[in-house]
């Protein structure tokens, strides 16, 4: 990620440093009067999160706001197990402080930097059989639309299922209201050296074998990562092997050459749940973000069936893999979410920094998950078809026409939008 100047044109780019931002102006408000106010007089404008996606769903050639610097809050009422918190906030800072206060959240993604509004607007998530993304938390929010007034929706709304994974179609979030339970500790165990066809083999078992499993593989080998809801005087060792893996007895990278310094404690030790479900410190910058991600999500009782698909292309993927990351979703009731009534797995690929090599590979890889209703995360690199990815959404429509109600002129639209959702055509 890079901020700048180009003579007197500030230039900035995302956390993998592929999309440079093409804004004419960027806004920094302090204050959501401010906030409304920037909205209300701009032409276009989009939001940018923490410039962790790697498309250009948050590229505008016109207004660019940054919510970094409006305040800070995080409102736990008790007796409903409810958090109210700013939406900028991000995932590492929010987690410190629902502990701190003896809270917590059902779920964390892999990493904890990223911003609370573009998590939720881009339905991103962690892993677990019974864990719903990072969206399904959400009991309420606030936005700016289109013309500078604040607007609030709940789950008692009808618009809510359509307005909380909306791609920043809908207007600026500044508030969100989030479900939390009782602080909880996780242990971590990890294990190497299982063959990418008996992971398949036993798919199911695996994942539903901890809290939150994820499977690290070059699609010859895999790592198991099981995150087990526990106890902090939980002293039981884990079993030496699994499923035919081996257990870790040394802190593991998914990455074979990167040091585990970067990732949270391993080795079974227990500690509290945001320091445990991301795989990601949030001291620590996990890479230097020199790479590409892509992922697909495939509803769930295709897994096998689509891992077995992708495991074919391994030689023309292996050039260009660092690694692959396998979780399992949740469905939900959200309308844009790809788990929107199915539970998913998440097919992930961090691939090289070389656009023009995985330009080509994705459309294979596209093809071979085709038959399997694949559709790709919204933040992450991808060459389907838009009609394809429009067809994978009932709700496309309902969401279209909620998104004129709040923004009849498009000012939220950008090229990725009208691409891909056709939401509004001015």
């Amino acid at each position: 990620m890079a901020t700048g100047l180009r003579g007197n044109t500030m230039i900035i780019t995302n956390w993998s440093g592929n999309i440079t931002y093409h804004a004419a102006r960027h806004h920094a408000p302090t204050g959501i009067a401010q906030l409304q106010a920037i909205v209300a007089h701009a032409e276009k404008i989009r939001v940018l999160g923490s410039r962790h996606s790697f498309n250009t769903i948050a590229d505008t050639a016109h207004d660019l706001i940054s919510l970094d610097a409006l305040p800070r809050a995080v409102v736990v009422d008790p007796a409903t197990r409810t958090a109210t918190v700013s939406a900028g906030m991000r995932y590492g800072d929010l987690g410190t402080a629902l502990h701190a206060v003896g809270f917590a959240l059902h779920n964390m993604a892999s990493l904890p930097h990223i911003s609370l509004a573009g998590a939720v607007a881009t339905a991103t998530h962690g892993s677990g059989d019974g864990l719903g993304n990072l969206a399904t938390a959400v009991l309420g929010l606030r936005f700016v639309a289109a013309d500078g007034t604040l607007h609030t929706l709940t789950r008692a709304d009808a618009d809510f299922a359509g307005a909380v994974v909306a791609l920043g179609a809908l207007g600026v979030v500044t508030e969100l209201t989030l479900a939390v339970e009782p602080t909880y500790q996780v242990r971590q165990d990890c294990y190497t050296g299982l063959p990418f066809a008996a992971a398949v083999e036993s798919f199911d078992q695996i994942t539903a074998s901890a809290t939150s499993v994820s499977l690290f593989t070059d699609w010859q080998t895999t790592q198991i990562w099981r995150k087990q809801r526990t106890t902090a005087d939980d002293t039981t060792p884990a079993p030496q092997a699994a499923f035919g893996a081996r257990l870790a007895q040394v802190p593991l990278h998914p990455l074979p050459d990167h040091d585990p310094i970067n990732c949270t404690q391993q080795l079974g030790v227990p500690g509290p749940w945001h320091e445990r479900l991301p795989h990601f410190r949030y001291a620590f910058t996990p890479s230097a973000g020199d790479e590409l991600q892509a992922e697909y999500l495939v509803p769930r009782p295709h897994a096998v069936a689509a891992l077995r698909a992708v495991a074919t292309l391994q030689p023309q993927i292996a050039p260009l893999l660092l690694v692959s990351e396998i979780r399992t979703i949740a469905a939900d009731d959200l309308w844009l979410s790809p788990c929107y009534q199915q539970p998913c797995i998440g097919i992930h690929f961090t691939l090289r920094r070389d656009w023009a090599a995985v330009r080509q590979l994705l459309p294979q890889i596209e093809a071979a998950l085709a038959p399997f209703d694949a559709r790709p995360h919204w933040g992450k690199c991808f060459t389907m078809p838009a009609a394809t990815i429009r067809s994978h959404y009932p709700m496309l429509p309902a969401f279209c026409d909620l998104v004129r109600r709040y923004d009849p002129q498009g000012k939220f639209q950008n090229g990725f939008v009208g691409e891909y959702l056709g939401a509004v055509r001015v």
